[in-house]
C-alpha cells in the first residue's frame, strides 16, 4: 500500500482524506490518505520523506515552505513561489502548485470576468494571481500589510494595504469595483473573523458581481456579507475537488476522469 498525507496547521478539519481515498477506492488503487499537523514548516521535507510517504498536499501554513524545502519544481509552480503536492521520486521531492489550475477551473461560470480583487498574499494568493494573469485578468490584492507586495506587481497586480486603500476611500472617495473578490486568507475557517475590516469589505463586496472563498463548507462570515447583498457566491469546494483531481493524477498515474472526479465529490460530501 502507498501511503499518502495532507500536511497543515490546522489540519483536523481537511476533507482531503476522504476525497483521495474515495478516488482511490474507484479505480482500486492501493492506498491509503490521512492527515498529518506539521507545526514547523521548515521541517517538511524530512517529515514527508522519514514518514515512508508517496506524496502529499501541503495545505495553510505551509505552502511557501513546501517550495522552499522541494528537489524539483514544475513549472508553473516556480512562477507562482508556492507548492501544494509533493512526489517522492526515489528519494527526491518534485513539487507541483495544483491550487491554480484547479481555482480557474472552479470560477469558471463566474462570466464575464475582467477585473478581481484578491484579499491576503500567501501562498495561495500567488497561485490564483499567477493563473488569472495568465489568463489576461486585471488583478488587484488587497492585504493587511505590505508583505510579498513585489512579488504581486512584479506580475502586473495592483496592490493595497488596508490603510492606504481606506485612505482613498476617506480623502478621494474612489469607489472600487471588481467582477470578483476572492478570500484567499484563512479568515473565518475556525473563527468568526473578516478578511479585511468591514469598512472596507462591505462597499467592496455591494459594487462586485461575485464572491468566492477558498474555505470550504461553511458560509463564512465573508460569504455571509456576499449574501446579504444578494450576490453570486461560492466556497471553496470545487477549488479543493478539482485541484484535487490533479493531485490524483500525479499520485496514482491515472487519469482523473469526470466517473473518478465524481467519486472524489461524494467523497468530500461525507461526514
Amino acid at each position: 500500500m502507498q501511503n499518502f498525507t495532507i500536511f497543515g496547521n490546522p489540519v483536523e478539519h481537511s476533507k482531503s482524506p476522504q476525497m483521495h481515498n474515495a478516488g482511490f477506492k474507484n479505480i482500486n488503487f492501493d492506498g491509503n490518505y490521512t492527515k498529518t499537523l506539521l507545526e514547523d514548516g521548515n521541517t517538511i521535507k524530512e517529515v514527508f520523506l522519514s514518514q515512508n510517504t508517496k506524496g502529499a498536499n501541503i495545505t495553510v501554513p505551509h505552502k511557501e515552505f513546501a517550495y522552499k524545502n522541494a528537489d524539483i519544481i514544475d513549472e508553473l509552480a516556480i512562477k507562482i513561489g508556492a507548492v501544494n503536492t509533493y512526489i517522492n521520486e526515489n528519494g527526491k521531492i518534485k513539487a507541483y502548485n495544483t491550487d491554480a489550475p484547479g481555482f480557474y477551473k472552479a470560477i469558471e461560470e463566474f462570466n464575464p470576468l475582467n477585473t478581481v480583487l484578491l484579499l491576503g498574499a500567501g501562498g495561495t494568493a500567488k497561485a490564483i494571481a499567477v493563473i488569472l494573469r495568465e489568463n489576461n485578468i486585471d488583478v488587484t490584492i488587497l492585504n493587511r500589510s505590505n508583505n510579498s507586495k513585489d512579488f504581486f506587481t512584479n506580475i502586473g497586480c495592483k496592490f493595497y494595504n488596508w490603510d492606504n486603500m481606506q485612505l482613498k476611500y476617506n480623502t478621494k472617495n474612489i469607489i472600487f469595483n471588481y467582477d470578483l473578490i476572492v478570500n484567499s486568507t484563512s479568515a473565518g475557517l475556525k473563527d468568526d473573523n473578516h478578511p479585511a475590516p468591514l469598512e472596507l469589505l462591505k462597499p467592496l463586496i455591494k459594487n462586485s458581481k461575485y464572491a468566492f472563498d477558498c474555505i470550504y463548507g461553511k458560509l463564512t462570515p465573508f460569504l455571509q456579507i456576499a449574501k446579504e447583498y444578494n450576490k453570486q457566491y461560492k466556497d471553496g469546494e470545487d477549488m479543493l475537488l478539482y485541484q484535487g483531481a490533479i493531485a490524483f493524477e500525479l499520485f496514482t498515474n491515472t487519469k482523473a476522469d469526470s466517473i473518478v472526479v465524481e467519486a472524489m465529490r461524494r467523497g468530500l460530501k461525507e461526514s
